[in-house]
């Protein structure tokens, strides 16, 4: 399969070797180094990944500039902490590709204690009722591991250039008629410090931003957007 794998990088070259070898052979990585101090982009180049840089911070910005580097028909996102093995992300693509989804998240499942630290845990939970009652999707997890076709995400024309733009990718693809599923998997202790939900404070900042992408009035759906 004609596969990229984005994933947006800061500060990761501890988790970088352990993420890139993961990659699923003929898939390319492209990671977005978003200000990196740690030879992060360094790193990935000499393990073979293409490199964007992308100045703005944020990890919606990070997310996106890789989506708009990539090229393949399929597109994934994963975490660049080690937390998520890239090599799951064949299940996701055989869902999208065999037809059975638009847009497949991975529903995390914490296999060592500490792994997913209980107010992360907390606001996830939260953003997932309120995202219940905005779109009617009964989803567990808004995780940053997902998968589907390239064109469809474009269409979505996302905005969200902070933490909610996860968030604002499946609000988006729901008001237009996409498939939105999730499956199960393995969520492992990350490496390094967590830029985002790492404590109570970043949390709250993080569903504060994902609280305002729910406040959007629904799209309505593109010619030739929903399946």
């Amino acid at each position: 399969m004609n596969v990229d794998v984005v994933l947006p990088c800061l500060d990761e070259a501890a988790a970088l070797p352990w993420v890139l070898e993961r990659i699923p052979a003929g898939w390319r990585a492209v990671v977005v180094d978003n200000g990196s101090t740690d030879g992060s982009d360094r790193i990935a180049r000499e393990l073979g990944a293409y490199v964007v840089r992308e100045r703005r911070r944020g990890f919606g910005a990070a997310c996106h500039a890789g989506l708009l580097a990539a090229e393949a028909e399929y597109v994934c996102f994963c975490d660049c902490d080690a937390s998520l093995d890239p090599g799951l992300l064949t299940g996701l693509v055989r869902r999208v590709a065999g037809g059975e989804c638009d847009l497949v998240l991975g529903r995390r499942r914490p296999r060592a204690r500490g792994a997913w630290p209980l107010h992360a845990r907390a606001g996830n939970a939260a953003l997932s009722w309120m995202l219940r009652g905005r779109t009617g999707l009964r989803l567990h997890d808004l995780g940053p591991m997902r998968a589907a076709r390239r064109t469809d995400l474009l269409a979505l024309d996302l905005t969200d250039r902070r933490s909610g733009y996860p968030l604002q990718m499946v609000v988006r693809a729901a008001d237009a008629g996409l498939r939105v599923c999730e499956t199960d998997v393995p969520y492992l202790p990350r490496t390094g410090k967590s830029k985002v939900t790492g404590t109570w404070r970043g949390t709250w900042h993080a569903v504060r931003d994902m609280r305002a992408v729910l406040a959007e009035k629904p799209r309505v759906p593109t010619a030739g957007g929903a399946r």
